[in-house]
């Protein structure tokens, strides 16, 4: 019995974490969100260095965001070590956690098996990261490539066709950093499996609920709602996004 409560857990992990994915992205096509509303602010960045003569100030913060990216990476590398160590001392941390407090015992596969599932979800929080960091990399080039303020060769046609996808770069890297962000959430739940299955599936429910409540409904989403008028409304996808995102 206890086999079918651990994997149902799992399952309705898989489920929470799969469906907020799913569903937020597709939400953000109608409805004014923190994605759809920073993307909008990123493009119109783009537009207003395209006005400016000196970069160094909009290099300066592409710098910054990848840097962000690299520290979560690091931070990844760093819990992964942790977790494949922790493989190799099932036993004694089975008998460690078997002291907490309402834990459930479970057997070394499904111990270890809890294990792999930690380690996945920080491997693919590592590989968002690190595409965020590369793709401010692309940014940062785009900029230092991006046409002056008294270049009459470009058109405005073509400046705003170059803001326009340099700010999708932006927000690709953006939704990366993002997911990967979102990675360290959906790993708290993982850590609740550890003390009981049922505990691990309440947590899942509830990191969904806050990351809805923040990403739809927060204060933070309001402020940059009013903090600026858009052309827009609601905010679209800049039509070259032809394949999803992951």
């Amino acid at each position: 019995m206890n086999y079918y409560l651990e994997f149902a857990a799992l399952a309705w992990f898989l489920v929470c974490s799969i469906g907020y994915t799913w569903y937020s992205r597709n939400r953000a096509d109608s409805r004014a969100c923190l994605s759809n509303s920073l993307d909008m602010y990123r493009e119109d960045w783009m537009r207003v260095m395209l006005r400016r003569e000196n970069r160094i100030s909009d290099a300066s913060v592409v710098g910054n965001l990848e840097r962000n990216g690299a520290f979560f990476a690091s931070s990844c590398l760093l819990i992964l070590a942790g977790i494949i160590t922790a493989l190799g001392y099932t036993s004694e941390a089975m008998e460690i956690f078997s002291t907490l407090p309402f834990s459930l015992v479970p057997t070394r596969e499904i111990w270890e098996l809890r294990l792999v599932v930690l380690l996945s979800i920080f491997i693919y929080a590592f590989f968002k990261f690190t595409w965020s960091m590369r793709m401010y990399n692309f940014v940062a080039v785009m900029i230092g490539s991006a046409p002056l303020p008294g270049d009459t060769k470009t058109s405005p046609a073509a400046r705003e066709a170059f803001a326009r996808h340099a700010g999708h770069i932006c927000n690709l890297a953006g939704d990366a950093f993002n997911l990967g962000l979102r990675s360290f959430y959906y790993a708290l739940a993982v850590v609740a499996w550890f003390i009981h299955p049922v505990v691990f599936m309440a947590v899942s429910a509830l990191v969904v609920f806050v990351l809805y409540r923040r990403e739809f409904h927060s204060d933070a989403l309001e402020a940059l709602r009013a903090g600026k008028v858009f052309d827009q409304e609601p905010p679209q996808r800049v039509a070259t996004e032809t394949t999803p995102k992951n």
